[in-house]
């Protein structure tokens, strides 16, 4: 996580002592402290209803709605492409952040325009008929989307004291962890006779669209980067700026394949949440949405108890692993549930189980992925790289459900499947020696 300056020349100069700002070699005010922390809290909770409103319940009702022939197939190939779309513009807006001058700072203009971006094309998710039109402009949304993600996640690096990161890092876990559940009870309500209402998708725009604009508003104004000395050069050196970190890098990449697997096992289930409820539990069109919105609140309840609770106590132990493998084994533990419990139990008890380990897991995860960085002056690029364990897991997690779904004709298989990928994410984490 932690470049040590804004200014890459001052960074060589000495590191920054954990109890100060990077950026200014000041402690924070505890003023400010709260507003960084609403403002990763709003920016991430913002961005996940609206997502989630679209991606776990509208999208999927859409492809029904627009007669697909096999709905799971082309959701799975959807999630696919654009989590390919994502892994790019992630790196790509990462490596541009650390590179742009601008009076604004570095970060705050790809944070706004790219909030602004990812909301105007998620609507239009609603209101594409055709399902290629539809595809491109969701992988449109995912690079807006991704254009705000990158560099808000490398201020946590560039401006935020190492000895708060994981309390910081906590609220942007708990945004999230708070925003997927509140986006799919949300979006089960515009399913109106079974089919997906187009106000559905405004409101979920809107709120992706202003999540970027609300987070600069809180944070403390950036400094300018007008004049700093960041990198620029020839599309050469723009292009060599890609290149993964080889130095240093071990517990870099061995963060990367345990966030890798983590976010496969997560996605299998949390991707096809309304198909299984639907498929696996064989619901009526009532039982369904009532089924949605009970397992999304238990694990909206449980989120804010495991996500509040991660960070600080990541911070008052001062060990990212521990919290990181425990909460992964509970999120495993709950995936179990509707594979041995074939009911709505079952699903409520994964609600609640693998709801908190997700939390805590969300909430500890980024703080411990800036501190396996090897270099801190290319914190955008080189968590831009981290992140694309994200978008390869969300990418590879509904493939394989739509896989194992379309082989053997059920749902199955896709539990412990998903349990084996939380787990072996645990033996990763266990493998970084920087970190305690």
């Amino acid at each position: 996580m932690p470049p040590t300056s804004a200014h890459p020349a001052e960074a060589e100069a000495a590191p920054v002592p954990s109890n100060l700002a990077p950026d200014t070699g000041m402690p924070l005010p505890r003023s400010t402290m709260v507003r960084f922390g609403a403002g990763f809290l709003l920016i991430s909770v913002l961005w996940a209803i609206g997502l989630s409103i679209i991606a776990s319940v509208l999208l999927p009702q859409r492809l029904k709605d627009l007669g697909v022939a096999s709905p799971d197939a082309l959701l799975g190939t959807i999630n696919a492409i654009t989590a390919v779309v994502s892994l790019v513009s992630n790196l790509v807006f990462g490596n541009f952040s650390d590179r742009t001058r601008s009076r604004l700072g570095r970060r705050t203009p790809w944070v706004v325009c790219g909030g602004v971006l990812g909301g105007i094309t998620l609507f239009g998710v609603g209101v594409l008929a055709n399902t290629v039109l539809l595809t491109l402009d969701y992988c449109l949304c995912m690079v807006g989307l991704n254009m705000m993600l990158a560099p808000a996640i490398a201020v946590l690096s560039d401006r935020v004291p190492e000895s708060i990161r994981g309390t910081m890092s906590t609220f942007w876990g708990v945004g999230a962890s708070m925003g997927y559940p509140l986006g799919a009870i949300i979006g089960a309500r515009f399913i109106a006779g079974g089919t997906a209402s187009v106000s559905g998708f405004v409101l979920g725009g809107v709120l992706m669209g202003v999540s970027g604009i609300v987070a600069v508003a809180l944070w403390p104004r950036e400094r300018s980067s007008a004049d700093a000395d960041v990198e620029a050069g020839s599309l050469v050196d723009l292009l060599q700026s890609f290149i993964p970190p080889t130095r240093n890098a071990g517990d870099f990449y061995k963060a990367f394949v345990g966030r890798f697997t983590m976010l496969i096992s997560y996605q299998m289930i949390n991707a096809y949440q309304l198909y299984i409820i639907q498929d696996y539990l064989h619901l009526s069109a009532e039982e369904v949405v009532t089924t949605v919105s009970v397992t999304n609140t238990i694990i909206l309840v449980t989120s804010l108890s495991g996500g509040f609770l991660g960070g600080p106590i990541s911070d008052l132990l001062r060990r990212r692993k521990l919290p990181v493998v425990v909460s992964s084994l509970c999120f495993a533990a709950g995936v179990a549930m509707p594979w041995l419990i074939h009911s709505t139990m079952g699903m409520y008890l994964f609600a609640a189980i693998a709801g908190f380990g997700y939390a805590v897991y969300s909430s500890v995860d980024q703080a411990l992925n800036v501190d396996v960085l090897p270099d801190p002056d290319k914190a955008g690029k080189d968590l831009g790289i981290l992140n694309m364990s994200t978008t390869l897991g969300q990418m590879c997690g509904p493939i394989i459900t739509s896989f194992v779904v379309t082989r053997t004709g059920e749902y199955t298989l896709v539990f412990p499947i998903s349990i084996a990928c939380a787990v072996l994410g645990c033996f990763s984490i266990l493998m970084i020696r920087k970190v305690r």
